[in-house]
């Protein structure tokens, strides 16, 4: 016996080491289990020809336990002594005892003694043994113990039927409903389960043991009145009769495990051909909508009006925005269906899909490209159309326009132009004359060009026969002329203007000269008052000294502001003078300027109270900068330590996830004890994180005592947490992929070396030519046709790995490669990709040949199957694609209806036609 077995054995007897022998003593568990146990040791002695009566007695001497054993063993035990003294006896049931020991099970307080003295409750404990290592050990179901897979069995098989629910080997039974159920799932015709009632449980149980007997061959282990009247029916004696059931009907469960696997073939394939039909129609429509909307697009037939056109142009934009997009999509999902079935089609190892001619992803591009190159054609002329009917309209509405405009602006003008307001005018309203009439002489210039287009305009209306060329020929003459008088009266003003400016020249040049030298002190003056009561922000020592600095300059430079301020008063004293002597009339006030003598003086008393008032928040302002310069020093010395030491660890980390020192559980110890030592680098974080406030509050925006500030500390703290945590998590992964894939230690170091080899950036991930090159270094063959490893390196693998060091190799396998183990198409692949990648090649798929050795089950070894078959061990819709599909049977055992499962099955797989 193995070890699996050993280990099971050891599951399942466990509980029995501790024999129960305080309930052997319930007589109706002892009754039960007598005619259970010894209708189960007939079952299988009747074989040899022969039968016991009384299970404590006819065990003594040991020859029928000797019998019984080679009988459900099909081994020989060693020849048995044919004496009736006791010591034969005993060394008789020694022999059953020690064979049943070499089984791997293990016999607790049970002794040959006993068992030749006829004790009934050691002779009841060695039988179910027996029946526990023999009739019950082998059943599984889902990897679990027998007991837990008998009793899984028979709740799956039971769950369709109301009224029955099973839960353990003992009460569940009593009502006999779970009996009826396990028959009529297997052979519904013998039971009429319909009629049953649950409270009936005698009429249940009988029916069940006499058909159980009759059909299929299994004797009547218990009585119904017994079951009916114990409250807890002795479980061993349900257990051991249930068993004969499981074992009757063995081959059904094989069919239904054939059927699954049927089903799960079957079910892929029509999802696939669904899915190849929905391409079909899809395309189909979308190509039909092409072939009707391309030669609506090149329709090229003008129309006769500029409504007619527009209507067009509407109806194209109708297009682009409501009937095109949709189109779009279809395309882009046409697209994606047609990857994704190709896709699915590979992964369950069908041919590649090749749709209808003319419906290739190609041929419906090709059909697009034709449309777009229709719509661009079609847009180009539709708006030649109406630009070419647009124009005489617009040229008309345009001169229209011109026109109106024009006559607008010389309205009045002649008039203006007529006036003599210059004959008691002052110097300076002269002046403003002046430069008012050359502002005229410049507008008046820039209507040269709008007179000239309205002129161009009519002669083209003229040219092109518009209806209405006479009035506007009229219109533009009228224009014309009018321009033509603007230009002599502006040109007789302007010597007017002239000759009275020199009679006032003299006098205005005194108030000229005050004009100019007082506009600028007093903006000098308002600047500095401005810059005196100016608030400034400044954030080093630097710069609150740089602004005393330009204060003291400044305040140097007061006495000679003085003296100007001292030769403007003096120039307005002047001309006070000169009004005086001549009698001049000076109407106003100076024409040049607002600002006088009073504002002089005020403004300059302002400036002179501003000055100390201007030292004393600057040298506030040094205080403080002071204290700010102490706080980013203070700052600069913590961040200094904590960056580096943020830097150090992640590429301490990143030495760890790529070095192979110990297992990968060492790996991840390493790793957390890292994660510890990070976390409690935390205070540290948060001290310069309460350092970081006061530099905010103090608004210091800069510290040139460090590079770093506290957004990139947060920032490389953050990347540090998540580079530790990713870190263990894709070790942690890795053991996952070890422990599930069954990849060893050694397999998972050999990756790893191959995969850090030819990372040669140390970056985690591998190139396209690297990943090549990694998998040709572990021995995979990457040639056109797609091989397995072999685990050493023959003749053309060492030429493959020549190649990966630049020589030229086919690019199918590769392509198919890559395509698994990047799908995003980044061009890099992760270790743990590569490590999937690895441990998927080694997994199994379905074939032909399991399908056809599934149907082989179900058609109960022949090589057809029937129709009725089909439908009694598949789901209807499922059956129904078999039928529709399978070949007739043409072999020299075939019968009427009789279908061929091996054609059909290698069609699946795209080896025949289906």
């Amino acid at each position: 016996m193995d070890h699996y077995d050993s280990q099971q054995t050891n599951d399942y007897m466990q509980p029995e080491e501790d024999w129960d022998r305080d309930l052997l003593l319930d007589p109706a568990w002892e009754k039960q289990q007598r005619k259970t146990f010894t209708a189960w040791c007939n079952s299988h002695l009747r074989k040899a020809g022969t039968q016991i009566e009384n299970i404590e007695e006819d065990f003594r001497d040991g020859l029928k336990l000797m019998l019984l054993l080679e009988v459900i063993s099909g081994e020989r035990l060693a020849k048995p002594e044919r004496g009736k003294m006791r010591v034969h006896k005993i060394s008789n049931v020694n022999k059953a005892l020690d064979f049943i020991a070499s089984k791997g099970v293990k016999l607790v307080s049970i002794g040959a003694e006993e068992i030749v003295d006829g004790n009934v409750k050691m002779t009841l404990g060695m039988i179910w043994t027996i029946i526990l290592r023999f009739a019950i050990q082998d059943i599984s179901v889902e990897e679990t113990s027998a007991k837990e897979g008998l009793l899984l069995w028979c709740q799956r098989k039971t769950a369709p039927y109301k009224n029955v629910n099973i839960q353990n080997f003992h009460i569940s039974w009593k009502d006999g409903l779970g009996f009826c159920a396990l028959i009529h799932r297997h052979r519904p015709e013998l039971i009429d389960y319909g009629k049953l009632r649950k409270d009936d449980p005698l009429t249940n149980l009988n029916t069940a043991f006499d058909v159980a007997e009759r059909f299929l061959d299994i004797p009547k282990m218990l009585d119904a009145e017994d079951i009916v009247g114990t409250a807890r029916p002795d479980e061993k004696a349900i257990m051991t009769y249930v068993s004969s059931f499981y074992h009757a009907f063995s081959g059904a469960q094989k069919a239904e495990t054939a059927a699954n696997r049927i089903c799960k073939v079957l079910a892929v394939n029509q999802e696939n051909e669904q899915l190849m039909e929905d391409y079909e129609k899809l395309a189909s429509d979308l190509l039909e909508w092409i072939r009707r909307t391309i030669p609506w697009l090149e329709n090229r037939v003008p129309e006769n009006t500029m409504h007619a056109m527009q209507q067009k142009l509407e109806d194209f934009r109708d297009y682009r925005r409501l009937h095109k997009p949709p189109k779009v999509q279809e395309k882009c999902q046409l697209e994606i269906n047609f990857n994704t079935l190709q896709t699915k089609l590979r992964l369950s190892n069908r041919p590649a899909f090749m749709p209808s001619e003319g419906r290739m992803v190609s041929d419906i591009n090709n059909a697009w490209g034709c449309l777009e190159q229709a719509e661009k054609g079609y847009e180009e002329w539709l708006l030649n159309e109406i630009r070419r009917l647009e124009r005489l309209d617009h040229l008309a509405e345009k001169f229209r326009q011109k026109a109106s405009i024009h006559e607008a602006w010389t309205d009045g003008k002649e008039a203006m132009l007529r006036q003599k307001d210059y004959e008691t005018a002052t110097l300076s309203e002269i002046k403003a004359l002046l430069k008012k009439h050359e502002a005229f002489e410049s507008d008046l210039a820039a209507h040269q060009d709008r007179v000239e287009q309205i002129a161009a305009i009519a002669q083209e209306l003229n040219e092109l026969d518009y209806y209405d060329s006479p009035s506007v020929n009229a219109r533009c003459q009228k224009i014309c002329d009018q321009w033509d008088n603007l230009g002599a009266l502006t040109q007789k003003r302007r010597e007017a203007l002239e000759r009275t400016e020199k009679l006032l020249e003299t006098i205005d040049q005194l108030y000229l000269e005050y004009a100019k030298r007082a506009a600028p002190f007093n903006n000098w003056m308002e600047g500095a008052m401005e810059d005196l009561q100016d608030t400034f922000i400044v954030h080093t020592i630097e710069e609150i000294q740089g602004l005393t600095t330009a204060h003291e300059q400044f305040k140097a430079t007061l006495p000679d502001a003085d003296k100007e301020r001292l030769a403007i008063l003096g120039i307005h004293n002047e001309v006070s003078k000169i009004v005086q002597t001549y009698h001049v009339n000076m109407a106003g006030t100076n024409p040049y300027t607002t600002i006088t003598p009073q504002e002089i003086n005020g403004k300059w008393d302002h400036v002179r109270q501003l000055v100390p008032r201007r030292d004393q928040a600057l040298t506030e302002e040094h205080a403080r900068q002071q204290h700010n310069e102490r706080l980013r020093k203070q700052f600069g010395a913590q961040a200094n330590v904590i960056g580096p030491w943020i830097q150090t660890k992640m590429e301490e980390i990143g030495r760890i996830s790529i070095e192979m020192h110990g297992t990968l559980e060492d790996q991840l110890s390493h790793l957390r004890q890292y994660e510890k030592s990070i976390v409690n680098y935390k205070p540290k974080i948060d001290q310069l994180e309460c350092d970081h406030q006061l530099i905010q509050e103090a608004l210091i925006f800069d510290n040139k005592h460090t590079n770093y500030n506290m957004e990139h500390i947060r920032v490389g703290w953050e990347q540090l947490l998540t580079t530790i945590a990713r870190t263990i998590n894709e070790v942690e992964n890795q053991i996952l992929t070890r422990d599930a894939k069954g990849i060893s230690q050694e397999q998972m170091n050999e990756f790893r070396a191959s995969f850090n080899h030819f990372d040669r950036d140390h970056s985690g991930t591998l190139g396209p030519e690297e990943f090549k090159a990694c998998l040709i270094s572990l021995g995979y063959d990457i040639g056109n046709d797609p091989q397995k490893k072999t685990g050493m390196m023959d003749t053309d693998d060492f030429r493959a790995c020549l190649i990966s060091m630049g020589y030229n190799m086919g690019e199918a396998e590769f392509a198919r490669i890559m395509s698994i183990v990047d799908p995003n198409r980044l061009g890099v692949v992760t270790f743990q990709a590569f490590i999937d990648f690895m441990s998927r090649e080694t997994a199994d798929t379905d074939t032909a040949d399991q399908v056809m050795a599934s149907f082989k089950i179900l058609a109960g070894d022949k090589n057809y199957i029937t129709e009725d078959e089909l439908r009694r061990e598949l789901p209807p819709d499922q059956a129904e694609y078999c039928i529709a599909r399978m070949a007739p049977y043409a072999g020299p055992d075939s019968v009427p209806g009789a279908l061929d499962y091996m054609s059909f099955s290698t069609a699946l797989y795209g080896e025949s036609d289906l």
